[in-house]
């Protein structure tokens, strides 16, 4: 079989547009708007010819294949690269990266060791930090709301919610852009962080081993679960392992992305610092507008058809759900930031079967610092240009000058 970047490459389709567009390009990736306006003028799916696969970024066409699991795949990886035909870097999550029925057993056990008892008993922890260290940073000339708040905090929190006894802020950071960058094709992005695997994979691994965590955190009642004989001990480190995976980058691109939407719309920050209660729907609208995780790919599994346009078995299709989510059709004036909106049924924390297991801790952490700035800070200014990071899969922020200005 001809393999295209890891993936059966398929002609396009008939009444398909082909798109010669790279949405792997630095600066496509660090300002996609263009690109998400284009995917969606162009009709439910255009074939992208750099990668021989589709894409699509219509809302209602989106959420259809992005949560449909018996059509279309998640077993067959997330990225450009096809596990039936093909090697994957690293053992598949046996969560995100498996389908139904063998979905159901793993998600299960991370569903009961990320209860709502467990994550209400979080809260208290996660509102005391955040308190610290917004008192920390107001009243400092400048800080990067990056480096100081929105990757200090979750790299702070979680680690220890898990219970890794041994954090390494630099080494979690990294190896969720190793992750979410090993999901594009093979370029310079991906290469260069790759480059970095044989000192951060096995740091990674042995912060998953039972020895290594602490007693009291979701790590060890993942390991309870073995002990019940639900699962093997060898997938209760590959769950450690994928909340570690997805539980950092993303919260800390959600985190990011909220004070630069705050930042540039001051009349909405003042609603928010006027009704803190508004913490976790301002959260929700930064999911939405600013979409952390930008695209997932699903595979056909199937010779099936959407929207009018036959899809053969094994089509890799970019689910691009930055552009769903501000998608026109869907939402009343979609690029405004509005934290009034009613955003139920955005694509930021997935869809169906395969939402983000861990997305209760992603809102409790988001509401915790969204609630911590409300009742101290005045204003959010920011006093510099924000740099955007370029990543594979993650829109995020690698520089952010602000200055916050507390409250009389």
């Amino acid at each position: 079989m001809n393999l295209f970047h890891g993936h059966k490459a398929i002609a396009a389709p008939a009444t398909v547009p082909v798109w010669d567009i790279d949405p792997y390009d630095p600066d496509v990736l660090t300002d996609p708007g263009r690109y998400f306006a284009g995917l969606r003028e162009k009709g439910p799916f255009v074939y992208l010819s750099r990668y021989k696969m589709l894409a699509c970024g219509r809302y209602d066409v989106t959420r259809e294949v992005f949560s449909d699991h018996t059509r279309f795949v998640s077993s067959r990886g997330v990225g450009l690269s096809d596990f039936a035909l093909e090697e994957p870097w690293r053992p598949p999550s046996i969560v995100l990266e498996v389908d139904p029925p063998q979905h159901n057993i793993t998600r299960r056990v991370l569903m009961r060791a990320l209860s709502p008892k467990a994550v209400a008993d979080m809260k208290a922890a996660f509102q005391a930090d955040a308190a610290a260290l917004v008192d920390r940073l107001i009243g400092m000339d400048q800080i990067d709301g990056v480096a100081d708040l929105a990757e200090a905090f979750p790299t702070s929190v979680f680690p220890k919610a898990v219970g890794i006894k041994m954090p390494d802020s630099r080494k979690l950071i990294d190896y969720g852009a190793m992750v979410f960058n090993a999901l594009g094709p093979d370029n310079d992005l991906r290469r260069s962080i790759m480059a970095r695997a044989p000192d951060i994979v096995p740091w990674i691994n042995a912060q998953c081993e039972r020895q290594n965590l602490t007693a009291d955190g979701v790590g060890a009642a993942i390991y309870a679960e073995s002990e019940a004989g639900h699962i093997t001990d060898e997938q209760a480190g590959m769950l450690v392992r994928s909340l570690l995976s997805a539980g950092v980058d993303t919260t800390v691109s959600g985190l990011g992305n909220a004070l630069f939407c705050l930042a540039s719309n001051p009349d909405q920050y003042a609603q928010l610092a006027a009704n803190p209660a508004l913490a976790l729907a301002t959260f929700e609208e930064v999911l939405r507008v600013t979409s952390p995780v930008q695209a997932f790919c699903r595979t056909a599994g199937m010779d099936t058809e959407v929207a009018g346009i036959k899809i053969e078995e094994g089509t890799k299709i970019l689910c691009v759900l930055g552009a769903a989510n501000l998608d026109p059709d869907h939402w009343p004036d979609a690029d405004k930031f509005d934290i009034s909106r009613k955003t139920a049924g955005h694509l930021a924390l997935g869809a169906g079967v395969h939402a983000c297991v861990g997305q209760n801790i992603a809102r409790a952490e988001g509401r915790a610092v969204l609630e911590a700035l409300a009742h101290r800070v005045a204003r959010i200014e920011l006093i510099g240009d924000p740099v955007w990071k370029p990543n594979n899969a993650i829109h995020a922020l690698a520089l952010l000058p602000l200055r916050l200005v507390a409250k009389p």
